[in-house]
């Protein structure tokens, strides 16, 4: 009976243990992913967006889009009233043409002089030399104002830059727009990427290329991607530029110091077809981290490439790549 107990209470103890010890490795994991692994929940969606401004002014008589369209590169956005570039199209030819009868006649009269030979004076030949010249340029002069003329007229329409999406809001016929000032926006569709604001405490352990898994916000289905780059500056914002170009240092600060988000730019690899990519999207950006084999292989690889693929200046291969994907 008392080797029973004993037995009992043994085994009894060594199920603590065992429950202790599968806590302690447990806590270990949460503790260890939450404060220290590469994660965010701070990241956005985002995209490039084309200001679309026209190079010339006037009334818009068409308007070939509507609001959130998407659109081809090249596609038609609207049109601005082309009677007046029309008109100056036309008073530029007719410029051209006065001109160039001005200098035929320059040519004609220089040729005669030069066929009377001796029975013309010098400087009248070279007065009629210079008009020949002078009608030259004069003509060059009208062909680059109907060059300018044809180019203002083509620019009445206009197209859009990239592939992409309209904003919310696209131009309505009547509007009046002016040379220079944006009118509508693209967003371009092949330039979406994940930025991810890391703490600086986590960024040991991200490098240039490594996988990343991003889970975007309403989504159940994570995305692919890697990491293309790590910003090399951030705003200091307890230094400021005097107007003598001397530093202005805040000369108290705050004794409980947050990391500083540093941002990190993933490019994304795999996206579903029906995935609804919107800039601005809120993202979860988790860095993978290679095991113990795994880093080693990664090892092995990079180096057999390095010797395999060496460049002429010594460089090796990986410190190329790296140095590649820093400076995008």
């Amino acid at each position: 009976m008392n080797v029973k107990k004993t037995w009992f209470s043994a085994g009894q103890i060594l199920l603590t243990l065992i429950v202790v010890v599968v806590a302690a490795l447990v806590l270990w994991r949460i503790v260890n992913y939450y404060m220290f692994s590469p994660w965010t929940r701070d990241g956005r969606v985002r995209a490039d967006v084309i200001q679309v401004a026209p190079d010339v002014g006037g009334l818009i008589t068409r308007v070939d889009v509507v609001d959130n369209q998407q659109v081809k590169q090249g596609q038609v956005l609207f049109v601005i009233d082309q009677a007046r570039y029309s008109l100056a199209l036309r008073l530029a030819e007719a410029t051209l043409e006065q001109r160039k009868a001005t200098l035929a006649q320059a040519k004609r009269e220089y040729a005669r002089n030069i066929a009377l030979g001796n029975l013309v004076a010098a400087e009248t030949l070279e007065e009629s030399r210079t008009r020949v010249d002078q009608g030259e340029a004069a003509a060059a002069d009208a062909q680059v104002q109907v060059d300018t003329a044809k180019l203002n007229l083509q620019r009445t329409t206009i197209v859009s830059p990239v592939d992409g999406y309209l904003n919310d809001r696209a131009p309505r016929v009547g509007e009046y727009v002016t040379a220079g000032r944006a009118v509508v926006a693209v967003v371009d569709m092949h330039s979406f990427r994940v930025d991810g604001y890391f703490e600086e405490t986590r960024l040991h352990g991200i490098q240039i290329g490594q996988p990343v898994e991003i889970t975007v916000m309403g989504e159940t289905r994570p995305l692919r991607g890697h990491v293309q780059s790590i910003v090399a500056a951030i705003e200091d914002r307890d230094r400021q530029a005097a107007p003598n170009l001397l530093p202005n240092v805040n000369p108290a600060f705050s004794w409980v110091r947050l990391a500083q988000r540093i941002p990190v730019r993933v490019a994304l690899d795999e996206v579903p077809a029906d995935f609804r990519m919107i800039a601005g999207r809120t993202a979860t950006v988790a860095v993978r981290t290679e095991t113990g084999n795994d880093r080693q292989a990664a090892h092995a690889n990079n180096a057999s490439g390095a010797v395999a693929s060496q460049p002429a200046t010594g460089a090796s291969a990986p410190a190329a790549s790296q140095a590649a994907g820093a400076s995008q």
